[in-house]
Formats: structure tokens, sequence, C-alpha cells
């Protein structure tokens, strides 16, 4: 059975999680391998609706372990939010395993995230503000915090010492701030350890053993594809690797394990804060996205900018991941478009780009070169074949698939679980 890898393939926010739930009965392991807390996943089960931010979406099925992997960022008192959240509504959280590996988000780092923001004035990155990017450069200069820390005392506090040595300088000296106590922080974690204890593990070690073993492993990639910290539109970029290839580092398991890589992409484009985006909209064609498509973040409710379908994104998330199938999102929000424009290149100063520019000047001054597309005015929510769709919609997606990369296996025709057309098995 394979290994799968789903990510996003725009700037998030295209689906990933009711993609994660389509495939959930035939799924043994859903891994999230990056992030945090800073990007949600929302999935609809029949009447009931859920919006995750740290969890992976696949403890929403049973049966399925879920997995908080090494490439992860943990804000314990959210993950204990969401868990309780979870439970009371009935839903069973005791298979969750969290890697020994993952770095814990401290309230030094939620707090230093929100002044350096605020610092920045008119060069603000659009941050989450919830610790995420403090968190991971601790990682990198080797002073974070790791949940296997949480259960030796001796050791967190050295740790905790260490990060807060400079830190309170810069807090006290640069941001004018309180200088943020080490006791305070100590014994916060060290009141999560006791409930953590049967979570955490060796979570490479049992991803390794459970592939072994013919267990079918989805890796689910938080944010996307333009939001990758190599990949994406830095610097308004996540902090991590979003990209396939970070559901390698992120969750301990080789790269020739991976079988098959999923990309979901909306049939229209989105993204949350800053950067450039060159399809986006400011007239009544934005707020018609906006407001039909419900475009507002899952995680912090911010409204979403908008845009049309941009191709030359879609071959860029193609390449880059080794996409080996679309899962085309949010179809029938189109419904009523007389004519749907799809970006196919980007013009520069005169020069035509058919790929992403790579350089950010460049890419920052692109403007959109359209095709028109005509459009449908059927409902298309009941559609469950290809062939159920008017054939403006049908035309649409084909044309898609030709200029984006790799082929269109799924397409979501409405908000509900099993409003999806399935073209190719995602798995066989």
């Amino acid at each position: 059975m394979p290994a799968i890898v789903l990510v996003g393939a725009q700037w998030g926010d295209e689906g990933k999680g009711k993609a994660t739930d389509l495939l959930g009965s035939r799924l043994d392991y859903v891994v999230k391998f990056n992030g945090g807390n800073n990007a949600g996943h929302t999935v609809v089960i029949g009447d009931e609706k859920y919006a995750l931010h740290l969890l992976p979406s696949g403890i929403l099925s049973p049966g399925v372990v879920p997995v908080i992997a090494n490439g992860v960022v943990v804000d314990i008192e959210v993950l204990f939010e969401e868990l309780d959240a979870l439970e009371s509504r009935g839903i069973d959280t005791s298979r969750l395993k969290i890697s020994a590996n993952a770095h814990v988000i401290t309230s030094y780092h939620r707090t230093l995230d929100k002044v350096t923001e605020r610092f920045l004035g008119a060069r603000q990155i659009g941050t989450t503000g919830r610790g995420i990017g403090p968190s991971y450069a601790d990682k990198i200069n080797r002073v974070g915090i790791r949940m296997q820390d949480l259960f030796d005392e001796n050791i967190l506090r050295q740790k905790v010492e260490g990060a807060l040595d400079q830190k309170n300088h810069l807090l006290v000296k640069v941001y004018n701030r309180r200088a943020i106590s080490v006791d305070e922080v100590v014994e916060e974690l060290l009141g999560y350890v006791e409930r953590l204890r049967p979570m955490v593990t060796d979570t490479g070690l049992l991803l390794h053993r459970a592939i072994e073993a013919g267990d079918t492993v989805l890796f689910e990639g938080g944010q996307a594809t333009m939001l990758d910290v190599d990949h994406g539109t830095y610097p308004f970029v996540t902090s991590s690797n979003a990209t396939s290839g970070g559901a390698v580092t992120g969750s301990g398991i080789a790269p020739n394990r991976i079988d098959r890589v999923i990309a979901v992409i909306k049939a229209y484009t989105t993204r949350v804060g800053a950067g450039p985006f060159p399809t986006e909209l400011f007239d009544e064609w934005g707020d018609f996205l906006t407001e039909k498509g419900f475009e507002f973040g899952t995680t912090t409710g911010r409204k979403r900018r908008t845009g049309w379908y941009d191709a030359p994104i879609a071959r860029y998330a193609s390449r880059i991941n080794g996409v080996t199938d679309f899962v085309l999102t949010k179809l029938d929000v189109l419904t009523g478009v007389e004519s749907i424009p799809v970006c196919v290149a980007y013009d520069v100063d005169g020069e035509r780009f058919d790929e992403v520019p790579v350089s950010q000047s460049d890419f920052h001054h692109a403007t959109p070169i359209y095709e028109e597309f005509p459009g449908w005015t059927e409902d298309i929510t009941g559609a469950r074949t290809f062939e159920d769709l008017p054939k403006n919609a049908q035309d649409y997606v084909i044309a898609l698939e030709a200029i984006s990369g790799s082929r269109i296996s799924v397409i979501g025709v409405g908000p509900a679980r099993d409003a999806v057309i399935v073209r190719h098995d995602l798995i066989v």
C-alpha cells in the first residue's frame, strides 16, 4: 500500500482537509509534517463542521492513527483545546501520536511574534502572531525546546534559561516589554507533562514500521507551495517547508518511500496575508468569489484575497512537488460567471513569462495574461460523475488540466463531504 503526500498548490486554504477526508476510510495513518496552528482545515461530515488547526484531519476518521511529526511546532495549550473540543463532540482522540523531536511553541514565542510584527510597520509579513516563526527560528538557532525536553525538568530549565537570556534583552531594551520569567515558562510547560506522556513517541520509527507492514500513510502538508520558506513568494511565506520534500525531512521517512503526491488546487485563487498575487481582483468579481466561496480563514477569520485561476502557479506546484494528481476544489463557486478568465502567462514590462519568474521583483510586477472560457449557470452541487457536469464546466476542467502540468483526478462541487467527482482513484 502507498505512502502519499498531500499538499496545497497555491497559497493555502485550497481544501486539503476535504481531500484527506475523502481518503479517510482507506488510510491507516495521517501525518502532519510541517507548520503549527497557523493554518486550518475545515471538514464537513453530515451536518457537522469541524475546524482543525493543529491536529491532522485524519483524527476525524475512525481507525486512523493521527500523527504530529517532527517538522511541526506545537502549541500545547492549543493542542489540548482542540482535543477537548473534539472529545466533547464524541470524537475519539486517544490514537494521537506526537514526535518526541517536535518543537514546542512557548509563551515567549507568541510574544515575540506579535511585537516584532508590529515593529515592522509597513513591512509586515502578515503572520498570524501565534509564535510559529520564532519557534522555527529557535530550532535553527539550536535553542529550541523539544517535546522530549519536557520529561526532564533539569534539561528543560537549562534550555529555557538559554533561550530567554537573549530574548529578554531584546524584549526589554528594544521592544520596551517586561522580561519573561524562566520559572513561569518552566512551570507552565511541566503542567502539560502527564497528559502528553502517552502521546509522545518516536514517530519516525512508528511510520517506518507502518509502511513496512503495508499500511497506507498520508502525509498532510500545512499551508501550501507558494508559502514554502524555500520555494514560495519569499519573504511573504511561512516558516517551514510546505512542499512534498518537507514530508521527508518533517517526518523521518526516506524519499524513496513516497508513492504519490496529490496537490489540492482551487478553481480560482486565494491567499491570506501580504505578498504578490498577480491575478488578485479588486472589483465586484473579487467580492463575488469572496462571498460565494466564503473566503475567510479557518484559523484567523481573516478575509482572503481572491483572484482567477493561475496556470503558471499550477505548473510550478506540479514541478516543485512532483504532483501525480490534482484535486480541483470549489468548482461550484464559478457557477454563474458568464466568461471565466484564466491566467496562462504573465507580462513583466512587456516580456512574456510562461512560468513563474525566479526574480521576486519580476513576480511582484507581473500582470496576468488571460484566456477566457465560457461559463455555466446550472447548479453543479449534485453532480457525482464528470458527465453530470454541464458541457462548459467539463471543458473548463479539461482546459485547466491541459495547462496545469498534471491530471485532475478529483473535482469538488460543494462543501458537503460527498460533493465530489472522482475521475481517477487517488490511491490505486
